[in-house]
């Protein structure tokens, strides 16, 4: 069984004993110290409760808004619901905070709670640290019979799927217009429940339904990588379909399939709604360290700046709003548009990129081709227990200093034409290599000659 504890929550398998799997006695600390910060917001705090449809959902559900009910909080439960729908009801509750019970990707036997704040955003560091130093301590206090805290069911879905409607870049006349047959791959999770709904709203009048059911009993693995889209590929071809869009079981990341069966590559997710997004309105984008460099060419084409920020969401948001980026995101499908809320959104992504599609009246292969041309490799190093990472990298920093370094996550070296991204582990002695450049061999060939290096050392 495996239990991790993060500044961004607590994940791990569900069973087994207290501290080695996710049991109902680390959700009930885990929820309780959480209640805690919560309630130095308020007097009389409340908390948005949702979650993706994965099998244990509903006894982690109950289990989590009792103990927040126990600790005085009162609890908006929206039950199944997508995690960007959840991150915009705790803003329209005018609630305290929220927390999304999804294991993301992850397989069926896992799941998670992931904690926001009264913006609907994931913690800082300083704010998780201290969530997990009170359950560490058991440092909480449950309330008094006549202080405990109340329930509502509510759902937002419809309001989600509205406030997209509403966005200006959001053109439903043109994708009504362009009479687009569209696939969808909702992988039997919640994203069943909210993309047939915002399509048809959008102005699809063809939609071909693949895992929808929303069970939990996920028809493949769950992370949207080609390696898990068979299904969806080979009905891309049969079906005849103009677009395919796959999603995550709490559908914040957005993968896309072109007309003929091929991955339009999730790294070119945010590629190609910020390139509509700048065409638009110009301006400064962000996206992580280990994110396609194809964002920043789109950028520049546009006379914005980009920015890249350490991996991880809280840091990918905390950069946009720094730089005044009008949309951001990470290579793994995410994209985050502000005029909509600062958190990865597929429903946002798939509104924006039909609108962009349509008005470019091209198939989605072809939309694919006009953007810069990059492969990923990604790799990783296993070490004995007794190696220093950090000196590590601190070598190969020094060994590369002639180029341009980034160190504020790990070590990334930027190249003329590639570049290479080092990251450390933090709960296992290996460091994860990430290469791009503009062939598969050239990307491959600079993480060997790398991994060369760390092994030499």
């Amino acid at each position: 069984m495996t239990l991790i504890k993060s500044i961004s929550g607590i994940r791990g398998t569900i069973g087994g004993q207290p501290g080695d799997g996710l049991s109902p006695l680390d959700i009930v600390r885990f929820t309780a110290s959480y209640a805690k910060w919560v309630k130095k917001q308020s007097a009389q705090p409340k908390v948005v409760v949702g979650r993706d449809a994965r099998i244990s959902g509903e006894m982690v559900r109950r289990v989590v808004t009792g103990t927040l009910m126990g600790m005085g909080v009162d609890v908006v439960d929206i039950d199944l619901a997508t995690t960007p729908t959840t991150e915009i009801a705790v803003v329209a509750e005018k609630a305290d905070g929220g927390i999304i019970l999804t294991a993301s990707h992850n397989p069926k036997q896992w799941n998670a709670l992931k904690l926001l704040n009264r913006n609907g955003e994931f913690l800082s560091a300083d704010e998780g640290n201290e969530i997990l130093k009170t359950a560490a301590a058991d440092d909480f206090s449950f309330a008094e019979v006549d202080s405990l805290g109340s329930v509502v069911c509510k759902s937002y879905t419809d309001y989600h799927i509205d406030s997209v409607l509403k966005l200006k870049l959001v053109d439903k006349e043109a994708i009504a217009k362009a009479n687009l047959t569209v696939a969808i791959d909702c992988v039997n999770s919640v994203g069943g429940l909210v993309l047939p709904k915002l399509l048809k709203e959008l102005g699809v009048k063809k939609v071909i339904e693949l895992n929808t059911d929303a069970t939990g009993r996920f028809a493949h693995n769950p992370e949207p990588l080609p390696e898990n889209l068979t299904g969806i590929s080979e009905l891309m071809r049969t079906a005849k379909a103009d677009v395919g869009f796959v999603v995550d079981p709490d559908v914040d990341r957005l993968a896309i399939i072109n007309e003929d069966g091929s991955m339009f590559g999730e790294e070119y997710t945010i590629v190609s709604v910020a390139d509509y997004v700048l065409s638009h309105t110009p301006g400064n984008t962000v996206s992580n360290l280990s994110s396609s460099r194809a964002l920043r060419d789109v950028t520049t084409s546009y006379k914005g700046e980009y920015n890249a920020a350490a991996v991880g969401e809280v840091n990918v948001v905390a950069k946009m709003k720094a730089t005044n980026a009008i949309i951001g995101g990470e290579g793994n499908g995410g994209v985050i548009y502000p005029e909509s809320h600062y958190g990865r959104d597929a429903l946002v992504g798939i509104a924006l990129f039909l609108t962009h599609l349509a008005k470019k009246g091209i198939k989605c292969s072809q939309l694919r081709a006009t953007y810069p041309e990059y492969y990923i490799s990604k790799n990783k190093i296993q070490l004995s227990p007794s190696v220093d990472v950090d000196a590590i990298l601190l070598k190969i920093k020094e060994l590369y200093s002639s180029e341009k370094v980034t160190d504020i996550d790990g070590v990334k070296i930027d190249f003329e034409d590639s570049w290479v991204h080092l990251r450390k582990s933090n709960t296992e002695p290996i460091i994860r290599i990430y290469s791009e450049a503009h062939t598969t061999a050239k990307a491959e060939k600079l993480a060997q000659d790398i991994m060369d290096v760390v092994k030499s050392l």
